[in-house]
């Protein structure tokens, strides 16, 4: 339970990572919907004096729901960027998935396969993204972060070249933020280069990439340079 002056409310799970709480889960029984636990989550953080301002729960990272059938996840975030809408579905909101795409929703095989110490260490320190601009937590979804792997493997494995095919609004361009971003961990690697066939595509990553982190990419209209 976590008591402050005017809040005192009891969680039912939370994971700390080095000493920290960083996650969150919430559980219903069977027959009740995950929803509602979303919507406790969001009425704890409405809760005047709650610890998520005024204790260690600040650092919190990361919300689980789950009914033990289908299990859900997403970042935690600032009042702007934490609510339901209309439909009552909670934006954005994640299940996690196999390298082939097949969701792992019961919460057995779901906890086995993310809350793994170093799968979940990862999910926090390295798959979660900071825009930096709106101060807004989002996380990266399954099949964005098998892509950004594979693209750093085939890299320091010195495999050659490979290829990314997605729909447009499945996030390529966060996919390739996240992989450049990690590649500088490389001593190997100097610089990573974008090249693109125009110049509303140029225009266009640019911008997101300076979304997600101002000025961390240069223009360049000269071929030679």
């Amino acid at each position: 339970r976590i008591n402050t002056k005017s809040s005192f409310q009891r969680y039912d799970v939370i994971l700390l990572l080095n000493g920290l709480p960083l996650v969150q889960i919430e559980l219903k029984t069977l027959q009740v919907s995950p929803r509602k636990a979303m919507q406790q989550i969001v009425d704890y953080k409405n809760d005047p004096g709650n610890g998520y301002t005024n204790s260690l729960l600040c650092f919190m990272q990361l919300f689980i729901v789950s009914n033990r059938s289908n299990t859900w996840y997403f970042a935690n975030n600032t009042s702007e960027h934490f609510r339901f809408d209309a439909d009552e579905h909670f934006l954005p909101l994640y299940q996690w998935a196999a390298p082939d795409n097949k969701k792992i929703t019961h919460l057995d095989d779901f906890a086995e396969a993310f809350l793994a110490k170093c799968t979940l260490a990862e999910m926090i320190s390295r798959y979660t993204v900071l825009i930096q601009s709106e101060r807004k937590l989002m996380m990266m979804r399954p099949y964005q972060i098998y892509a950004v792997q594979a693209i750093v493997d085939c890299i320091q494995q010195n495999r050659g070249n490979g290829y990314i095919w997605h729909t447009t609004g499945s996030g390529k361009t966060l996919t390739s933020f996240k992989a450049s971003t990690l590649l500088k961990d490389n001593p190997d690697i100097e610089k990573c280069l974008f090249v693109v066939d125009r110049k509303d595509l140029d225009r266009q990553t640019r911008q997101e990439f300076n979304r997600f982190q101002p000025g961390c990419v240069e223009e360049n209209t000269n071929t030679e340079t």
